[in-house]
Order: structure tokens, then sequence, then C-alpha cells
């Protein structure tokens, strides 16, 4: 997982080995379940594709207006296609970035009152507010990895202030070839490739991720990028949140997330990055922005 790295050694420290994930990650060792069928390595190396969507100009002026900056991660002003503008706004990180620490495999943190800040960025990465939560809505490292704040704060009240409007997440599974920006609000950084493709569990440590976006090698997030939104730069739409990569190729441990497919396989991609997809949120929301995770709809794990 993608934390600064000395937030990281500081919550190693405190959970103990062997309990939280490392730099983003979670603990070293293999994750549970049955042993893998097989092992295959794939370095990174760009190929044309690539290098052609690093140089190319994007399809839409991906800025960081909307974007936050956490104590130890990086985040977005979300709203869902269906948010009332009176409603509190959200923010959208990792599940790995709770101030409470890493969730356990299979916890589920549902409004849990939380009064953290978040540093509200313009198109030019200026901090121009500090906005607070008043709880935790949403967060886990179950099947993805993703946490929701609500703030004290509505839409219209942050938009006529600041005039800085929430990034809207799309409700749709995104597809393969898009251009994307990954946009760091803790390092005031853009990161544009495409999405690869989509892993059907991705596992690191104890922790496993089910169909999560793999970026081509253009996006080289680093620590502290974790949390950003990954932006449609077609449609403006946050499509995933930005958590993890491959660091040193290593298979499936902290910082080094492997993929593996339905049939058991295992596949290392050292310096590939990866994100969780977001489409399943807006079926779990009301208009007001309220938890519903028993709403028609709603897939997100629960507690």
């Amino acid at each position: 997982m993608r934390k600064p790295l000395v937030a990281a050694f500081i919550a190693l420290a405190i959970a103990g080995a062997g309990a939280a994930p490392a730099v983003a990650a979670p603990v070293s060792g293999a994750p549970a379940g049955e042993a893998p069928a097989a092992v295959s390595t794939a370095p990174a190396v760009a190929d044309a594709a690539d290098t052609k969507a690093a140089a190319s100009p994007t399809l839409k002026a991906v800025t960081l207006a909307g974007t936050v900056a956490l104590s130890n991660c990086s985040g977005s002003l979300i709203r869902f296609p269906n948010s009332l503008d009176t409603a509190p706004a959200l923010v959208l990180t990792n599940g790995h970035c709770l101030e409470t620490g890493f969730p356990a495999p299979g916890q589920v943190l549902v409004n849990r009152t939380s009064s953290r800040t978040f540093g509200l960025l313009n198109s030019a990465g200026t901090k121009v507010a500090t906005l607070r939560a008043s709880k935790i809505a949403y967060g886990t490292m179950t099947d993805t990895d993703a946490a929701v704040y609500q703030l004290t704060s509505t839409y219209a009240t942050i938009r006529s202030s600041y005039g800085i409007s929430a990034l809207t997440v799309q409700d749709t599974h995104p597809t393969a070839g898009t251009a994307i920006t990954v946009a760091s609000g803790y390092w005031k950084r853009l990161y544009s490739c495409n999405i690869d493709g989509f892993v059907y569990r991705l596992k690191e440590g104890d922790w496993t991720w089910k169909d999560s976006a793999r970026y081509t090698s253009a996006c080289q997030t680093i620590g502290g990028t974790s949390g950003s939104p990954v932006v449609d730069q077609a449609t403006g739409k946050v499509v995933a949140v930005n958590n993890t990569g491959n660091e040193d190729g290593e298979s499936c441990t902290v910082n080094n997330p492997c993929e593996v497919d339905a049939s058991g396989n295992v596949t290392v991609r050292q310096g590939i990055n990866y994100a969780q997809e977001t489409y399943q949120f807006p079926a779990c929301f009301t208009t007001g922005n309220q938890l519903n995770l028993s709403a028609a709809g709603c897939a997100l794990p629960k507690p």
C-alpha cells in the first residue's frame, strides 16, 4: 500500500510484526487461503503503448481541484450521481489510511465518530480550506481497500465558500484501456497512464482484494499516493482509488501484491501499481449521503 514510509514504519511499530502493512501494505507473509497453483514473474517493462500514453496529451484537463491531503495519505472530495447539494460532503481514501489503523481481514467499520481534518486543494494544488469529518461512514480492507468520511460541511457550502466542486464517482465498471489520471493531494502531483486490465484477486500480506484495476507502467505512484482518486480523463469521473504496487518483485508479501487468477495461478509484476474500483459505492448511499448497506444493489462487504 502507498503510505508515506515514515508513517508506515510507525504503524508497524505500533501494531507489531505480523499485524499491519508497511508503506501502504499489510504484514509480510503469504496470504491466507490455499497455496497458489503456479507462480510466474512479469517484470515491469514500459511498452510502446505506455510511452505513447505518457507522452500524449490528456483527453481532459484533470487537475488537483477537489483532491485532499491527509496526514498520511491522499484523498478526494466526492459525490455520487444522485447526491444532493445539501447533503453532507464525503471524502474518499483507502481503508489502510484510516486514523484507527489497518482494518483486519473481514473487518468493516461503519458510522464511527471521527474529527479528522483534510486539506482541500484547488486546481493548482494550493490548499484553500481545512475540512473536518464528523464520522467514518465506511471503511474496510476486505474485498476492497477504501474508506469514506462524512464531513461537517455540505457540497453547497464548500462550493460557495471555496469555489471547489466535488468529483463524481462513476456508477459503472471501468473499462480496460481507459486513459486515467491518479491525482495525489498529498504530493500535489498527477500521474497519467491507462487501465491495463483487471485482476481477479490481488493479494498482499493478510489482505485480499477483488477485481482490482491494474495500471500500465507509466503510473509510477509512490508512498503517500494512497487514497488518490483515479480519474477517467474522458469523463472527469472517479473510477477507482489508488492503493498499492509491487515494489521488490516478491510474491504476495507486504508492499508486493500478487495477482491470482480464478484457477489460483499467481503472477508477480514488479513495478506495476494498482487501484480498487469504486463503482459499487453509489448504490450503498442515499441521496442525502447516508450509508445504507441493505439498499438494493449494494454489494459492499458488511460488518
